[in-house]
């Protein structure tokens, strides 16, 4: 029990005073795991599954910030509209309109992030980095109603190379820049959430201002 308001402390330690958020990934764990590390001062929890994340919201604080951090289905978005604080995982233009228009119909403003791919892993999913950048070229942003886009997320490959592992984070950071060169008119797209358990640290040197962080503060999965 006290080892994970540890973790949170000891993350809060180091995170808070370089001005980097922590996302405490409390996907798989029950809702008594993720009470002790509110209680320990976290605000912010990364859920995966839709299911999941609607089934433990009414069980916990409301002052919870919860952010989407999985691959979302269509046929889900309805279901997490007005519940987040942030989807970060925002993978093509088909989700992100279909975010959109529910937000829209349910008359709320949905901040997200775009998850872009530059890992090795083909399984991990996002824009390329020519999708992304064709998408502030073309300004289409222009023909979101009800969605603010914060920013974007992404993952380094699965690898031990480190200096990999930076060239990815680094691609990321840059990315968002460009997006900036193109749309100087852009505004609030400052979030770059990267960086796990295993990495975080050089996400931060890559410029991340939200990082991910699950089994380190959580352990393993348990359900």
């Amino acid at each position: 029990m006290e080892l994970i308001a540890d973790k949170i402390r000891h993350y809060h330690q180091i995170l808070d005073p370089i001005g980097v958020g922590l996302v405490a990934v409390s996907k798989f764990h029950p809702a008594e795991m993720i009470r002790q590390a509110y209680d320990a001062g976290q605000r912010i929890f990364g859920e995966s599954r839709v299911q999941e994340l609607t089934a433990k919201i009414p069980m916990l604080p409301a002052d919870i910030q919860w952010h989407f951090i999985g691959h979302l289905q269509t046929n889900k978005v309805r279901q997490i509209i007005g519940k987040t604080a942030l989807i970060e995982s925002v993978d093509s233009e088909k989700i992100l309109s279909l975010i959109d228009s529910e937000s829209l119909r349910a008359g709320v403003t949905t901040r997200v992030l775009m998850q872009i791919h530059v890992a090795q892993e083909e399984t991990k999913s996002g824009f390329s980095p020519e999708e992304f950048i064709h998408y502030f070229k073309e300004r289409k942003f222009e023909n979101l109603r009800a969605t603010h886009i914060c920013g974007v997320m992404g993952m380094a490959s699965n690898t031990d190379d480190t200096e990999r592992i930076s060239a990815d984070f680094q691609k990321i950071s840059e990315l968002r820049r460009m997006a900036l060169d193109l749309a100087p008119d852009l505004r609030g797209f400052d979030t770059i959430s990267m960086g796990m358990s295993g990495d975080y640290p050089l996400a931060v040197k890559n410029g991340a201002t939200l990082v991910r962080i699950g089994t380190d503060i959580f352990g393993e999965r348990q359900y």
